[in-house]
């Protein structure tokens, strides 16, 4: 343990020990996975339930999840309010999974917390996520923030999040994904994820579905929690990139949104995560309430500032993110087959001469429903992140050429940015996607 080393620790040491001692699933998979709210629970009564003293908003969802808390904290900020945030997982520092106003945590926040706590640490044997999660609860308390956004790391129902009872509820939609923990039918994982559906606590979900929205329904009502889908709320009427911002034009209740919408996030997938948090900004400030009161403050000279100033005032990267001009190189997170079904389309409508697509996946993955949605025009770069969970790029080739994708084998994430770069010519396309973590490696 850290302690064993000496009385005094570095931010090296501690996040060592973070990444080194406690199972961590972004590195070795299902094997870190806790299927219950235990270690949770007895973290929240160490602590006294800090985040009882500050309000929540509750973010779930396969996909999305990450851009509508960014997007809510984004708002939230320029509303006036102090804002706590927590997502994951990080794609360079640890400390980007917990901000306050954009601020990171910082590296002796950090340490402090490990080394005063490391006797309960050592007493719960918690998972990398689950300590995080306490780690966080407890900071945002310490800063007494005004509200704080807090998404799931996977699923609902057991995520160590769920021990909170915020203000708002959000699912922002649900695909195939962590079938082995969360079930192998759209049904089951609703059904998971609508475990963090609280009594009497107002819910939304982003993309309304015919095999899902049974699911919410029946749970919503069970909790006579107020049910609303974004996506009857609001729908984008006409979207254009304009330099750095995305300008949307949107109805409300059949009538035109009071203004124009510009958000600093290029993708195109972003419209139904710009619509989902757009709903539940007007859901906290009382438009489209079922609730007598607004919970929460927030003008549209706010919400218009919040949402053109996400990157700026959050740090989000990763999402549709251009890292260089000529050639043109774009990283994007999107790791499953939902998400690849958004941004494929993007990706191919680009005027290019050739398309180059750095590509490598966890071994989780169920890949034979991603392999079928991947341009065979690209030439593809199989790599593979530096973790134990990553699949191996060889195998991952194998199996890609059994879809028509050709390429090359390049063993390390940045070595096949670096062999990109040097086959592409100026008018020509990089993509890096496929995981997270290859996308953190690129970066």
């Amino acid at each position: 343990m850290l302690m064993d080393k000496r009385p005094e620790y570095s931010y090296a040491d501690v996040t060592a020990f973070l990444f080194g001692s406690l199972p961590m699933y972004q590195k070795i998979g299902k094997v870190a996975y806790k299927p219950d709210l235990n270690t949770a629970l007895a973290f929240d009564a160490y602590f006294k339930s800090p985040h009882r003293r500050y309000k929540t908003i509750h973010v779930a969802g396969t996909n999305g999840k990450g851009s509508v808390s960014h997007i809510l904290a984004s708002v939230l900020q320029s509303a006036g309010y102090k804002v706590g945030l927590f997502t994951s997982p990080h794609l360079k520092d640890f400390r980007e999974r917990i901000k306050v106003n954009g601020a990171l945590i910082s590296e002796e926040e950090v340490i402090h917390f490990v080394s005063k706590h490391e006797a309960e640490i050592k007493a719960l044997s918690p998972s990398f996520f689950e300590m995080t999660s306490a780690l966080a609860l407890e900071y945002f308390a310490r800063q007494h923030v005004d509200i704080a956004v807090i998404e799931t790391g996977m699923g609902g129902r057991l995520d160590s999040t769920n021990i909170i009872r915020p203000v708002l509820s959000v699912i922002t939609n649900v695909g195939m994904d962590h079938t082995e923990h969360l079930g192998d039918t759209l049904e089951a994982i609703a059904g998971e994820k609508a475990g963090i559906i609280k009594p009497d606590v107002p819910v939304l979900i982003g993309e309304w579905h015919r095999k899902t929205a049974p699911v919410f329904d029946r749970i919503a009502r069970e909790k006579h929690a107020a049910l609303y889908y974004a996506d009857h709320l609001l729908r984008v009427l006409h979207a254009e990139q304009r330099g750095d911002l995305q300008h949307f034009s949107l109805v409300a209740d059949g009538n035109l949104f009071p203004f124009e919408v510009a958000a600093d996030l290029r993708g195109r997938y972003q419209q139904i995560n710009i619509v989902t948090a757009l709903a539940a900004v007007n859901i906290l400030g009382g438009r489209f309430s079922k609730i007598r009161r607004p919970l929460l403050s927030i003008s549209d000279d706010a919400l218009a500032h919040g949402l053109s100033h996400v990157v700026a005032q959050t740090g989000l990267r990763g999402r549709w993110e251009i890292i260089a001009e000529r050639p043109l190189i774009i990283c994007d997170t999107g790791h499953n087959a939902h998400g690849f079904r958004e941004t494929m389309p993007q990706l191919q409508s680009l005027p290019y001469r050739r398309l180059h697509f750095i590509f490598g996946v966890m071994q989780d993955k169920d890949i034979d429903s991603i392999l079928p949605l991947l341009p065979v025009d690209a030439y593809y770069y199989f790599t593979q992140a530096d973790l134990p969970r990553a699949m191996d790029a060889r195998q991952l080739a194998e199996r890609c050429i059994e879809y028509g994708l050709q390429g090359q084998v390049v063993q390390t994430v940045p070595n096949a940015l670096k062999v990109a770069r040097g086959n592409a010519l100026p008018n020509d396309v990089v993509f890096v996607g496929g995981s997270t973590f290859v996308v953190a490696e690129a970066l």
